[in-house]
């Protein structure tokens, strides 16, 4: 599969470009490449819907905030963006085609003003919770999920006896003239007979009761890239609920949430611990196992560590999205005082605060003395 160009470059505008700059940038590109202007030209076409591809990112702030910081592995892109055919793109941007009057059956000039066709079906929207590790590794997700989907009996028409709609005349849409203080007023509404379809059926479906759908649970599989976080979002082009009388798919846009973890906390890319020591390690020395992601590692305690003290492991934290940078994770040294002891354990214990009681005594005569210093 061929590297995909850099957005800004496929638009030959720089990267701080304000809006109405690249809008003006798609522009020259649409006209030049367009199709009705290029008939039969493949690698016009392609360009095409390059460009296309390039104005749907980048003329939206919060796509372009991602594809800046993550390139083409953004969250949000990574459901297969782009364009299937132009009919996509002239729906996603008709409002910046309306203005280059090519003529035909797809250009924008006329695209307007005629067949509104039947309505897109919804966007879906479901949250995905991710384990730490299958953050860190990155991980394919199979997911049921119930949405609209074409009915089988009437190949999504909702019926047979297909016809031109009588209430629109085919075109979708019907107009309604007012008068008002201000003058003549036209408002221009789906036909409510076709949805928006242009069509009308004589026999209705009774599988789906002329609606074109049915509603079925599907398990589809989405990739999730190392590296995601609590926030981010993966949109699944074309696999959110269908329209109505054979309407265009929505998406479904999958959201990351974060499963709380029972031993580590994340701070960015790294990852934070606390593992409780033996008190005769901390003072003789010796070494302690620690769990990572992918297995566990050992770290070696010197002989009078105190507790508190933060251990790094390097590159065992979480991946950038980019995955051009591993955080570490911090271990957090905490005294692990024994709950019970046996009766060869305590005299031990008993023989050890002996031994340490006179200089116990000296370090808090000289703490005391110094206190009443501060304060006399």
């Amino acid at each position: 599969m061929a590297k995909k160009r850099d957005y800004y470059e496929v638009l030959e505008v720089a990267k701080d470009a304000q809006l109405d700059e690249i809008k003006r940038a798609y522009k020259k590109m649409a006209i030049k490449f367009h199709p009705d202007k290029n008939p039969g030209d493949k690698a016009c076409e392609e360009k095409f819907k390059e460009a296309a591809e390039a104005y749907e990112v980048l003329s939206d702030q919060q796509k372009r905030a991602q594809y800046d910081r993550f390139g083409h592995d953004a969250p949000g892109m990574q459901g297969g963006q782009g364009f299937s055919n132009f009919d996509d793109i002239f729906s996603h941007f008709g409002d910046i085609f309306g203005d280059f009057g090519f003529g035909g059956s797809r250009g924008g000039g006329g695209r307007g003003r005629g067949k509104q066709g039947p309505p897109r079906g919804s966007d879906l929207q479901l949250k995905l919770a991710l384990s730490l590790k299958e953050i860190a590794l990155g991980v394919n997700k199979k997911l049921k999920i119930k949405r609209q989907r074409p009915c089988e009996r009437c190949g999504g028409k909702g019926g047979t006896g297909v016809k031109t709609c009588n209430t629109c005349g085919g075109m979708g849409q019907v107009r309604h003239i007012s008068q008002s203080l201000f003058g003549q007023m036209v408002n221009v509404s789906t036909c409510p007979d076709c949805s928006g379809s242009g069509e009308s059926v004589s026999n209705r479906c009774a599988h789906c009761a002329g609606d074109g759908r049915i509603r079925q649970e599907d398990t589809i599989e989405v990739k999730i890239p190392a590296g995601v976080s609590e926030g981010n979002y993966i949109k699944l082009r074309g696999e959110g609920d269908c329209g109505p009388h054979g309407g265009a798919t929505g998406d479904l846009i999958a959201m990351i949430s974060e499963k709380k973890d029972e031993f580590f906390t994340r701070a960015g890319t790294d990852l934070e611990c606390k593992v409780e020591v033996p008190v005769t390690k901390l003072v003789l020395g010796g070494s302690v196992r620690v769990p990572t992601l992918e297995g566990e590692v050992q770290i070696k305690i010197a002989a009078g560590t105190q507790a508190g003290r933060k251990f790094r492991i390097k590159d065992q934290g979480l991946p950038e999205l980019d995955g051009g940078h591993r955080g570490d994770i911090y271990v957090n040294i905490q005294t692990l005082i024994p709950e019970s002891l046996n009766s060869r354990e305590r005299e031990l214990y008993e023989e050890l605060a002996k031994l340490q009681s006179p200089s116990e005594t000296a370090r808090e005569e000289g703490f005391l003395k110094k206190m009443k210093g501060l304060f006399s």
